[in-house]
């Protein structure tokens, strides 16, 4: 299931090597605005843990995400489900927004 977030860089983990087949992951926090600020964490995955190292703390970014979730049973017997948010792809929304505002307000256009 792919979707996407818009909202601004909190947090950039570090890359981190999991057993001994080279498995990498880093995690990123991203703010949503809204009345009641959300706090989304998303895993970079594999060769995917490069995607945000272009960004900067409080960046506008657009991330593309797969919603996973899997079932776990612990030792106890007792059935656990966990979520997790994979990002495959990430933009920079900020520097969008930067090209395209015009630079002259109306009536101040230069071939009037």
């Amino acid at each position: 299931m792919s979707q996407s977030v818009k909202g601004y860089v909190k947090l950039k983990g570090e890359t981190k090597e999991f057993g001994s087949n080279g498995f990498t992951k880093r995690e990123i926090v991203i703010t949503v605005e809204g009345k009641y600020p959300q706090h989304i964490l998303i895993e970079l995955i594999k060769d995917k843990c490069w995607l945000i190292d272009q960004y900067n703390i409080d960046d506008e970014i657009e991330v593309s995400y797969n919603l996973l979730g899997r079932e776990w049973i612990n030792p106890q017997g007792e059935t656990k489900y966990f979520n997790s948010l994979q990002a495959w792809k990430i933009e920079g929304v900020t520097q969008a927004k930067q090209e395209d505002n015009f630079p002259y307000d109306e009536g101040e256009l230069p071939w009037d």
